[in-house]
């Protein structure tokens, strides 16, 4: 799936079933592409459906590689979306998060979020670009694996004979 989207809720819900809440509306799919560091940084790309659908792909220093899915479910789905929602560019834009300083050789993210019309949204971010404002985005970042339930398919792993970055 290209890049981790999140997506956020854009309109009001419904309800499925008893106690079972409903996906919004209008949302849009949240991707997000965690890159690669000058070390053995996890590399993998994760979604994440209004519904609360989780779809991982380990590409390399990953406890798993490969493609897995997951439910996450719909409260899982509004929280990554509010996390990430200060952090949205302009609808149907590309942009970079601003640095007061850099840290080199450390891993880059790509978060897009896609509306059901086809329009992305996407943030470029590089996790040693750093400002307060991007110390809370890379908080959340980090917090994602747990709140979408691929701690351990995320975890770092290193391999005999693989290469850095």
């Amino acid at each position: 799936m290209g890049a981790f989207v999140a997506m956020g809720a854009l309109s009001g819900c419904t309800t499925l079933s008893a106690g079972q809440p409903a996906a919004p509306a209008a949302a849009e799919t949240i991707a997000i592409s965690v890159g690669p560091c000058f070390g053995f940084c996890p590399i993998y790309k994760v979604s994440l459906t209004p519904s609360g659908t989780v779809d991982f792909n380990g590409e390399r220093h990953t406890a798993v590689l490969g493609e897995r899915t997951r439910e996450a479910g719909v409260p899982a789905y509004r929280n990554v979306a509010a996390a990430l929602a200060a952090f949205r560019p302009q609808a149907g834009s590309t942009a970079e998060t601003t640095c007061e300083t850099r840290i080199s050789d450390q891993q880059h993210y790509q978060i897009s979020w896609t509306a059901a019309d086809g329009t992305v949204t996407t943030l470029e971010h590089d996790k040693g670009c750093r400002s307060s404002r991007n110390e809370t985005l890379n908080a959340a970042l980090e917090g994602l694996p747990s709140q979408l339930g691929i701690e351990g398919w995320a975890e770092q792993t290193t391999r005999p004979g693989a290469s850095r970055g």
